[in-house]
């Protein structure tokens, strides 16, 4: 796709017909989310086609319930754009599914107390589980190399866990698994190789979202969370899906997050 395909928009435009606000496009611009390709001679942005297929990757993975950090995290390692539209469809269709069940029970509801037996309408008053019931499938998920790595260091209740969280994430689990989780791992490569001491800010923030995604997929069960650090050790390559990973600098980078977690000693100690 090229940019120069149609005439680019401007930001008012743009707002307008993505449902969005220009303060929120502006705001996106200035944290790197979206930042338009042109700008006029008196500074104005515009935006290109490319942009625009990245507001669409950002809008789509927002609406899989992702953050705006994991979704710069996943677009700066890039996403495949079949998978997304899939997936988005798949949310999608899920709430449509779960709209015409909830679409059915009010109208038995509605039936129910319009009826002569008003004593027994509560009877038909909706569960609230029921009416919060989100029918999407399930995405993500580790593949069978992964599977078996996690089996030498996980018992099968373990294991568990680790399937409900991913369920629990619905689509989004793949992008945060298999996308946001080896970019940070790569962002944290790239401080160590470059020197930069596991107590610097900016380390500790990427083990803080790490951290933070473990916990979302182990319950925040610290033996879970050990067994998947220990199985990133045991075979990076398999848990991580690249198969170019190698070990030694893996290990060493468990090691350098490790360091990272642990809290600074107080000035004057040894």
């Amino acid at each position: 796709m090229t940019s120069s395909a149609s005439p680019p928009w401007k930001v008012g435009r743009l707002a307008e017909a993505s449902g969005l606000t220009v303060r929120t496009l502006h705001h996106w611009d200035t944290i790197g989310l979206l930042t338009p390709s042109l700008r006029t001679a008196g500074g104005h942005r515009e935006y290109t086609e490319d942009d625009l297929v990245r507001l669409y990757q950002v809008l789509a993975l927002r609406s899989l319930g992702l953050g705006l950090e994991s979704i710069a995290a996943c677009l700066d390692a890039g996403v495949d754009p079949v998978r997304l539209v899939r997936d988005h469809l798949a949310d999608v269709e899920g709430r449509i599914a779960a709209l015409d069940t909830l679409r059915r029970r009010l109208r038995q509801l509605e039936a129910g107390l319009s009826g002569e037996d008003r004593d027994n309408a509560n009877s038909d008053l909706p569960a609230p589980g029921d009416l919060l019931e989100a029918l999407r499938a399930a995405g993500g998920g580790s593949g069978p190399e992964a599977e078996a790595v996690l089996r030498r260091h996980l018992d099968a209740d373990g294991l568990a866990v680790l399937r409900a969280g991913a369920t629990a994430a619905g689509p989004a689990a793949h992008y945060l698994l298999h996308v946001e989780w080896p970019q940070l791992y790569r962002r944290a490569q790239e401080l160590r190789a470059a020197g930069v001491p596991p107590t610097d800010p900016r380390v500790r923030k990427l083990v803080a979202r790490m951290d933070e995604l473990g916990a979302l997929f182990s319950g925040g069960d610290s033996r879970v969370s050990a067994g998947v650090r220990d199985a990133w050790r045991d075979d990076p390559a398999a848990v991580s899906g690249d198969p170019q990973a190698p070990a030694d600098t893996w290990r060493d980078l468990a090691s350098y997050l490790d360091a990272s977690r642990r809290p600074e000693a107080p000035e004057g100690t040894l």
